[in-house]
């Protein structure tokens, strides 16, 4: 198995829920946000040492959730932070960005990394197109019109025009090309049968997050094989992966006690301000264009925000424990979703810094070495 480790970049230090969103941005302390840009930055080099594949950075605006707008600065400083690891940039939000550029950027971190990217493209999550003033129901058509200029873009060695739907352009002609041939690996997120779908019509791997059921989540990987089939490619286990947010200390009990706290900051400070503007713009628009889709989504979220640490575990939405506890839980998750690669969420919330780098080291010297041949 392959495992990244990724990293949200949080706001550790609100002392109350945000009310609203977007959520105001008095409380942020440039000095205190320069000092945690280098922490982040430094525990995410470190995970070049703990053994991990991948390290992971998205792309969220307007909220402390994730004092990330654009992740391709963060692989940027990861290509001089690190030698070998791959840069996994899960990912961009496309539909609301200029293909073009993004195209021109992922390209430039390809040369730069010498080789090294993972190119994520996500549709986002559904309050943040009126962050950026775009219709939330022409996400699907503009996440595949700009995959496909994308696509043409890093591959077409003379230049070419483009008239579609959503984006026109007289000439493309990217300098640089990537490095990796013919692009570098894609991955794509699903978080239902809808868009999974949609991932296995394209050379992508899929991504799976904030799993609230095994068995629900086996359906929208089985999906995705179907789509991808039908569409000429056979993927492996390497072609699916898992989020888990992960807490990982020398006992269970231990290793509870540090969750629970980070997932009380997590889901009633930095997750608040966004709940009430999901619900209204999965309402009003088709967002999720698949009946019950959009009922579905609150429903997982609320689902998850409820469950005790134990009850989350117990459903394989997050590992938890010792060492050896983290060791049956992937191996369960192994079997039952098939995927062969699990991405790791270790700064939970305001978890400590020296907890996520004990517990990326324990995964180094006592996960890793019984789960790397599964």
């Amino acid at each position: 198995m392959h495992f990244s480790f990724f990293h949200l970049m949080p706001w550790t230090e609100l002392d109350e829920a945000p009310t609203q969103w977007p959520a105001r941005n008095a409380p942020f302390r440039p000095e205190r946000g320069t000092e945690l840009y280098d922490t982040y930055l430094t525990t995410m080099a470190h995970a070049e040492t703990c053994g991990f594949d991948w390290v992971g950075a998205n792309e969220h605006h307007f909220s402390p959730y994730s004092m990330m707008a654009n992740c391709n600065l963060v692989g940027a400083a990861m290509t001089q932070r690190t030698k070998s690891i791959k840069l996994a940039m899960l990912g961009n939000l496309l539909p609301l960005l200029n293909p073009v550029r993004v195209a021109e950027e992922y390209a430039m971190l390809d040369v730069m990394s010498g080789g090294r990217l993972v190119a994520g493209f996500v549709r986002g999550i559904p309050h943040e197109y009126i962050a950026y003033n775009v219709a939330p129901d022409e996400s699907r058509g503009r996440m595949r019109e700009a995959l496909n200029i994308i696509l043409k873009a890093w591959t077409e060695p003379e230049p070419f025009g483009w008239e579609g739907e959503f984006y026109q352009y007289r000439a493309i002609s990217i300098w640089p090309k990537p490095r990796q041939t013919p692009h570098p690996r894609i991955l794509m997120s699903a978080s239902n049968l809808e868009s999974a779908q949609f991932v296995g019509e394209f050379p992508s791997m899929v991504g799976l997050t904030l799993v609230s059921d095994l068995d629900v989540a086996r359906s929208i990987i089985d999906g995705f094989l179907a789509s991808a089939h039908a569409h000429g490619r056979t993927p492996g286990p390497e072609d699916i992966l898992v989020g888990q947010q992960t807490c990982i200390a020398e006992t269970d009990a231990e290793a509870e006690d540090i969750m629970e706290k980070a997932l009380a900051y997590f889901h009633g400070v930095l997750m608040r301000p966004q709940q009430d503007a999901q619900r209204i713009v999965i309402q009003k628009t088709r967002f999720f264009g698949q009946e019950g889709a959009g009922e579905y989504f609150m429903k997982r979220l609320q689902t998850l925000k409820g469950r005790s640490i134990k009850e989350q575990i117990e459903a394989g939405s997050i590992l938890c424990g010792s060492p050896q506890s983290v060791v049956k839980q992937i191996k369960r998750l192994k079997q039952h979703l098939g995927a062969g690669h699990i991405n790791m969420n270790m700064k939970l919330g305001n978890m400590p810094d020296a907890a996520v780098i004990k517990g990326m080291e324990l995964f180094r010297d006592k996960v890793l070495p019984e789960v790397r041949a599964l």
